[in-house]
């Protein structure tokens, strides 16, 4: 029986993916790039979400302070082939899988959300009760009363 496409990742594959997460960070530490774009670069690996057959990866990063996010992607997109090779020699898996390098959009939802949260009219509605309900009877306590 196949798995479905939409399934979430199997325990191998974050164990996996959470194993090339730390050695990315000792490769990119490691590293000295010529690439002007890349070199003295502080990059954060956020997460490594590795396909179903562990042969794929892509690393999700983001540069100190979102600063050249698209610029520093694409960097190391062009540096993926010597990042790899450089990954074969920290991990101890049968394949080292083919590296794709994407911005990590989780601090711009997570920013949407809290600016969500502050304005006025939701902040006001969640000030209404301190139990986030909404004020109104619950529907059991009125069937349970005595008339």
């Amino acid at each position: 029986m196949g798995r479905n496409r939409d399934a979430s990742p199997s325990l191998r594959q974050l164990r996996v993916g959470e194993e090339l997460r730390h050695a990315v960070v000792l490769v990119l530490g490691r590293c000295h790039f010529s690439d002007p774009q890349l070199a003295g670069a502080n990059i954060t690996v956020t997460e490594v979400k590795v396909s179903p057959d562990l042969k794929s990866a892509t690393v999700f990063v983001m540069p100190l302070g979102g600063e050249d996010l698209q610029v520093t992607v694409g960097a190391l997109n062009r540096a993926s082939g010597f990042l790899r090779g450089q990954l074969g020699h920290e991990i101890n898996l049968r394949y080292t899988p083919r590296l794709g390098f994407a911005a990590d959009q989780s601090f711009d939802r997570a920013m949407r959300v809290e600016n969500l949260l502050a304005a006025p009219r939701v902040r006001r509605d969640l000030a209404a009760t301190p139990d986030g309900s909404d004020g109104t009877a619950n529907s059991d306590e009125d069937d349970n009363s005595v008339a």
